[in-house]
């Protein structure tokens, strides 16, 4: 980028300079709106194959919790009826379902659907836009 003469700043007009600014603002704002998508496409990848990494280790889980679910019915099947032990081992189940879907529907009455601080500070800004001065 060349500095430009003297003489060639004193014949710049006002309206070239707010011209030249304004283009440059115009040009500023798309390389960051591009940084973003770059950006954000980069995490989304990382996101994606963690969330996969993730999916893995739940089936991989379920798979343990299924067998080991047989191998305590099998156990159990040593020392009394085989339909007697997967009874108690579906009752274990299920107690544990219970216990879970009660904690879970408890703590869903806690949430908020409404981002209530993301909607008074909107509020706030319009506020300010109306009356920047005071």
């Amino acid at each position: 980028m060349t500095t430009p003469r003297k003489d060639q700043v004193a014949e710049t007009s006002i309206g070239e300079l707010i011209g030249n600014i304004s283009d440059d603002l115009s040009r500023l704002f798309r390389q960051e709106v591009e940084l973003a998508k770059a950006e954000i496409k980069q995490e989304a990848s990382k996101a994606g194959k963690a969330a996969g990494m993730l999916g893995g280790a739940g089936f991989a889980g379920y798979l343990t919790v299924v067998l080991l679910s047989f191998a305590l019915v099998f156990g159990l099947a040593n020392v009394m009826d085989a339909g007697w032990a997967a009874l108690i081992v579906a009752v274990l189940w299920a107690i544990i379902a219970a216990v879970l879907y009660a904690t879970g529907r408890k703590r869903l009455k806690t949430v908020d659907p409404v981002p209530r601080r993301t909607v008074d500070t909107i509020k706030e800004d319009a506020q300010w836009l109306k009356n920047p001065t005071g």
